[in-house]
């Protein structure tokens, strides 16, 4: 059943999403590196394929979104276990996209770009506002987890288009997400910029981010990657989010900023 909420006073249903502070930030960059490596690991290392490790991945991601949506009140593990497991569906459904079915990596990027505006402006339409206070529904929020793995797919064709067609390898690719995700803090620093379309551009953005960053750790050393074991690399960073989410408060929050509909 789908939960009534006045948006004039959100405050009648609970948040099941977190507060945006610095530690959000952080553990979003560690969830999508992570995605990149898990993705990887089983597409190539083990040699699943693609399709096969999509299918495998949205299994887990449909639960979880499904579990996000009943749940009564926000629940940090299950919350990011959730967006893990819509960037190891990105990076797979992406590299299908890009690689199998041949599109390239631009094709790619400009493809999902559209389905991620689709989604927010469909949002928008039927809810009259995409801010991150407005997720206390049914409704609401399979529309955010909706965009969250359009953006996590779109990240990573993103981020192989300007490592690899674009020429700047990983860490290039890296340090140009990176530059774009400083300008976004400037313009939220200096600028009356609208917080919601902030907030979503820095969401985009952190998914090329982490999958510079996680192609850096496991691809080969030729390709200008440290060659690390993506198996190792990936236990690795989960481990770190873990630790973040256990020792970095978290609570349930809504967008800073603006409490009117975008």
């Amino acid at each position: 059943m789908t939960n009534r909420v006045d948006l004039r006073n959100p405050g009648a249903a609970p948040a099941k999403v977190p507060a945006v502070t610095l530690g959000f930030w952080i553990i979003k960059i560690l969830a999508t590196t992570l995605g990149e490596t898990g993705g990887d690991t089983l597409s190539m290392t083990y040699d699943f394929g693609y399709l096969v490790s999509s299918a495998i991945f949205i299994v887990p991601l449909l639960l979880l979104v499904a579990l996000q949506v009943r749940a009564r009140a926000f629940h940090p593990l299950l919350y990011w276990l959730t967006i893990v497991a819509s960037t190891t569906a990105g990076t797979t459904m992406a590299d299908f996209a890009t690689r199998s079915l041949g599109i390239g990596y631009l094709g790619g990027s400009l493809l999902l770009a559209g389905a991620v505006a689709a989604s927010l402006l469909v949002w928008r339409a039927v809810l009259g506002t995409v801010a991150v206070e407005s997720i206390r529904s049914d409704r609401a929020e399979l529309f955010y987890w909706l965009t969250i793995t359009f953006s996590q797919t779109l990240g990573t064709a993103l981020g192989d288009w300007a490592a690899d067609d674009g020429g700047l390898g990983y860490l290039g690719g890296a340090a140009l997400f990176g530059a774009a995700l400083l300008v976004l803090v400037l313009l939220w620093r200096f600028t009356a910029v609208s917080r919601v379309v902030l907030f979503w551009c820095a969401f985009v953005l952190t998914r090329p981010l982490g999958a510079t960053v996680g192609d850096f750790l496991d691809k080969p050393l030729a390709k200008g990657g440290l060659d690390l074991s993506r198996p190792i690399a990936s236990a690795v960073l989960a481990g770190a989010m873990l630790l973040l989410i256990l020792l970095l408060p978290q609570r349930a929050g809504s967008h800073p900023g603006e409490p009117t509909p975008a």
